[in-house]
């Protein structure tokens, strides 16, 4: 199984990580290695995480409060739509499609 990032949800992570490294050293890369782990969990276990409507999935990081948001094509392909912070609107990470 493969997987990609919409552009958007490039900006989320980059701006999250500049975020956290800004607060503490090395804590930005702690948040990309989350990351990373919750995608290896996804591509391991793709249809494991809640539903979002039809098409859409939320895995959640296990340390930081974000949540990834993804779809899972047809292909085998994971979509990862938006890397949300959870105390966001719930509905605005559908402005990334």
């Amino acid at each position: 199984m493969t997987y990609r990032f919409l552009t958007p949800a490039l900006a989320e992570i980059r701006e999250a990580a500049e975020f956290y490294e800004d607060r503490v050293s090395g804590l930005g890369a702690d948040f990309l290695d989350e990351v990373d782990a919750a995608i290896d969990r996804m591509l391991h276990f793709p249809e494991a995480w809640g539903r979002l409507g039809e098409e859409f999935r939320k895995c959640q990081l296990r340390r930081f409060p974000y949540s990834i948001i993804y779809s899972v094509q047809l292909d085998r392909e994971v979509v990862i739509v938006s890397v949300f912070h959870q105390s966001r609107e719930p509905r605005s990470w559908r402005e990334n499609l």
